[in-house]
């Protein structure tokens, strides 16, 4: 609660998640208890934002999130570094996931507070540190162990037919990859009312236009940074 009180000018951003879509809606408890303890916790402050995952299981991972990517996007754009959420378990109930997204907060310098004014990105309490490098330290392994088990397969698969077999598609062979990637460039650069577009309103805009990723979803994030820092090809 420190973080709000000895700072009354501090801006924050709201981020509410229901798990269920029998809970989404303005007449449901969920959203507006959420809602409710938010603004009640940060009413000396203000909040200027609020991101909100509807029917999102707390077990989802966070970076599959379409609320929190937008919230991720907020802070990069403009520099709100508090985030408010009514409890830790509206963050995420798994503790490996809600670690993991903390851990992407506090990278951008970003304060998380519950409405009763736990600060769950305090580093100070030495169990909560533990929980983040440990979770830290098994997801990258979870992810190297899966990684290496793909590339053997492709491996193992190519050498059998002797082609290419699965991996990330480069854009050259995506159809359309130039023609693209132009429109990425072009949708990045210039404004709407004003404002650049993120990029997952990049990412929105590829997939009205039909662009979409080899697996048939939207891109993601990440790609769409990819592209924009795709060198152009040559004439």
């Amino acid at each position: 609660m420190d973080a709000l009180n000895n700072k009354g000018n501090v801006k924050a951003v709201a981020y509410l998640r229901t798990s269920s879509s029998a809970n989404v809606g303005a007449d449901k408890d969920s959203e507006r208890r959420q809602r409710e303890a938010i603004d009640a916790f940060a009413k000396r402050s203000g909040i200027v934002d609020e991101f909100y995952d509807a029917a999102v299981s707390g077990a989802d991972p966070i970076d599959t999130r379409p609320g929190f990517a937008a919230l991720l996007d907020r802070i990069e754009s403009n520099g709100v570094r508090t985030v408010i959420v009514e409890d830790a378990s509206r963050f995420a109930r798994n503790v490996l996931v809600q670690e993991l997204g903390i851990l992407a907060l506090i990278a951008r310098g970003v304060t998380v507070l519950t409405s009763s004014g736990d600060d769950l990105t305090n580093t100070d309490d030495e169990f909560k540190v533990a929980m983040r490098q440990i979770a830290g330290t098994f997801a990258q392994l979870e992810k190297a162990r899966l990684v290496r088990k793909l590339k053997a397969a492709r491996e193992r698969k190519h050498r059998e037919t002797g082609k290419k077999v699965g991996g990330r598609k480069n854009y050259a062979e995506i159809e359309g990859g130039s023609e693209m990637i132009a429109l990425a460039r072009k949708l990045h650069r210039y404004p709407v009312n004003g404002k650049r577009r993120s990029l997952n309103e990049v990412a929105d805009a590829l997939a009205e236009a039909g662009y979409l990723s080899s697996a048939g979803t939207r891109f993601t994030r990440a790609a769409v940074t990819r592209m924009l820092e795709r060198k152009p090809e040559a004439k």
